[in-house]
């Protein structure tokens, strides 16, 4: 009866840290995208309405639309969370090649909105959100399964510069220069991470930055931005429209804002406020406080990436994590830098918060696989401590006999 008092009394803890370590998700990462999301619909709700009118449907139009395109995102993620990412292999390279001709049927129907060709479907689709999706998975089994030839130009560098180079080129074309700029950025760190040796990566620096040199020289949209932007370092009222309006609603929200709903920027000129601006409505309803929590959360949804792709179980588990989970906080670092007048005006999304259901199901897709790696990692985690506890059990309950073995003639001693 002793003993075995003793043995359930050190058995108890360590039971009680495995269950508790197997929970079927990452409890930070899905606080902190619930906390997004539930931003995102009450922005939409707030910014929404005067977009629904102008479009002739009902008020909640585009409010929604978004909800839908929430609860169809969720699903997406919680399926993808259960579905082992090492199965994605043999589909990524035909999943790439779907996209890059989507890309090019967007081209051919050449479907103009807003100054840009970017939609299919009467603008409800944009494969460009997919094509960052797409390259990154790709990316990851290609540097993962390529680890001894990727330093190697004619195997690994050409290759890599190629891919990168048809999906971000089809992308400009739209035009599109911030999404492709996110591709060719992905790429880079995607190739450092996995070991790419210094001077290669000093090589596809230098080449992506000339010819993101010479795209943005013959590109008026690129010509246009750049020069609103240096105009309006000088002098804000150089800036463009867009930017103005901006300004004036950060300059209204002040600390604590003018409360939900309150904001009349939005209303009075202030363009696309329910998706590519709609950060300036949150810094005007909220203020500065709003705006530095939203913030905050995107720094937690990145480090919270890291440490799953540190526990990854495998390298292309890292890859995966750290790649997809650095798309979408250089997506949201784009957006409220533009917003705050540090970068010249991109045009995207601000990830889980903005309308839009392309980029609401890639970006969610992506957190169900990072979800997933983060299962794998702590399921591989539990496995070991679980070997390692057994071990001590053994010993700490048996301290002074020797485990039992076999003899000479093979049978087992007492």
């Amino acid at each position: 009866m002793g003993e075995r008092a003793v043995t359930n009394d050190f058995v108890k803890p360590a039971a009680r840290r495995s269950s508790a370590s197997r929970l079927p998700f990452d409890v930070p990462l899905l606080l902190i995208i619930a906390s997004l999301l539930v931003i995102g619909l009450l922005m939409v709700y707030s910014t929404s309405l005067d977009a629904s009118l102008r479009m002739g449907k009902e008020p909640t139009y585009l409010f929604t639309r978004q909800i839908m395109w929430v609860l169809l995102s969720i699903g997406l993620a919680v399926g993808l969370s259960y579905i082992d990412y090492h199965i994605y292999k043999p589909y990524v390279f035909w999943g790439l090649g779907i996209i890059i001709i989507l890309l090019l049927v967007v081209l051919i129907r050449n479907d103009i909105r807003f100054n840009s060709s970017r939609a299919l479907f009467e603008g409800s689709f944009q494969p460009s959100e997919f094509a960052k999706l797409g390259i990154i998975l790709y990316l990851s089994f290609w540097l993962s399964s390529h680890r001894e030839t990727m330093n190697l130009l004619s195997d690994g560098l050409f290759p890599l510069l190629l891919v990168v180079g048809v999906t971000a080129g089809m992308i400009v074309l739209q035009p599109d220069l911030s999404a492709a700029a996110t591709v060719v950025v992905l790429g880079i760190l995607l190739f450092f991470l996995a070991g790419g040796d210094l001077k290669k990566l000093l090589i596809f620096v230098v080449f992506v930055g000339g010819i993101g040199a010479i795209v943005v020289s013959i590109s008026r949209t690129g010509q246009a931005r750049i020069s609103d932007y240096l105009s309006g370092l000088k002098d804000l009222t150089g800036s463009s429209y867009h930017v103005q309006r901006i300004y004036e609603a950060i300059i209204k929200g002040g600390v604590f804002g003018v409360g939900i709903g309150e904001a009349d920027t939005k209303f009075t000129g202030l363009p696309l406020p329910h998706t590519d601006s709609i950060f300036a409505v949150i810094a005007e309803e909220t203020g500065l406080v709003g705006a530095i929590f939203v913030m905050t959360l995107y720094v937690l949804l990145l480090w919270r990436g890291l440490v799953i792709a540190r526990r990854a179980p495998d390298q292309l588990g890292a890859l995966i994590s750290f790649g997809l989970i650095n798309w979408i906080a250089l997506e949201a670092l784009m957006n409220i830098s533009v917003i705050v007048g540090l970068f010249p005006f991109t045009g995207n999304a601000l990830p889980l918060i903005s309308a839009g259901g392309s980029s609401m199901l890639a970006t969610m897709g992506a957190l169900g696989i990072v979800m997933n790696v983060a299962r794998q990692g702590v399921a591989k985690e539990t496995a070991e401590r679980s070997q390692t506890s057994a071990i001590v059990d053994l010993r700490g309950r048996d301290r002074w006999r020797s485990v039992s073995g076999t003899n000479r003639y093979g049978n087992p001693e007492e």
